[in-house]
């Protein structure tokens, strides 16, 4: 009995501290043997185990107290109850050990299975953050493209701006030639009807003056 308790309180030591102390692929493996005993039927034998080591625990525990009740009363142990006393004591001690064990390395499984969920999503969100940065970076390299396309084209719309002002002004020059310019063919042309009756009168003036001259000769 007492080596199989030292047996089990051993091997809950080495888990503890291999819990505690990274060595290797060794922590690994210790939490996947205890995955593996918190599911189904190795589950129910873990809890009936511990049940009947609280039993026994419990048990020397009343034993050693009620040995020393016995010697109080009594004044004086016997031999028999003094070996039964140590004996049970040694039981209780390794009892309580291996139960205060078993839950450390409970408690330690739960923390690193916690530990490993947070770590796993501290690694996700620090994917996302680094994608959410690269696409940010993208967003301000589109924007700097993008403005400066709008900056080029504000430049171009203020050239095309100016060039249709100057063209309009050039219509307008051009318009107001083209009206003078009007204005001058008509004025050339009522000087030309002018000229063309004067000359119509003329001739009838000559036709009058020659007509005259030979009525003299006669």
């Amino acid at each position: 009995m007492l080596q199989l308790l030292f047996l089990v309180l051993f091997a809950e030591g080495a888990a503890a501290f291999l819990l505690m102390v990274k060595i290797g692929p060794l922590r690994e493996l210790v939490m996947r043997s205890i995955d593996q005993l918190k599911m189904g039927p190795s589950m129910v034998i873990v809890k009936t185990l511990a049940c009947t080591a609280l039993a026994i625990f419990l048990s020397s525990v009343f034993g050693v107290v009620k040995i020393q009740n016995k010697g109080a009363k009594l004044g004086t142990v016997t031999p028999m109850d003094q070996v039964i006393w140590g004996t049970q004591l040694l039981d209780a001690s390794l009892l309580g050990f291996i139960l205060f064990l078993g839950l450390v390395i409970d408690r330690m499984h739960r923390y690193l299975q916690k530990l490993s969920a947070l770590k796993e999503t501290i690694s996700s969100s620090r994917k996302e953050v680094e994608e959410l940065q690269k696409e940010n970076r993208s967003l301000k390299e589109k924007e700097e493209r993008t403005s400066r396309e709008m900056r080029v084209l504000q430049e171009e719309a203020s050239n095309l701006t100016q060039k249709s002002q100057r063209l309009n002004s050039e219509l307008e020059e051009k318009e107001r030639r083209a009206v003078s310019a009007e204005a001058h063919v008509a004025s050339l042309q009522k000087q030309s009807e002018d000229l063309l009756l004067e000359y119509d009168r003329l001739l009838e003036d000559n036709q009058l003056l020659q007509t005259q001259a030979l009525s003299f000769r006669g």
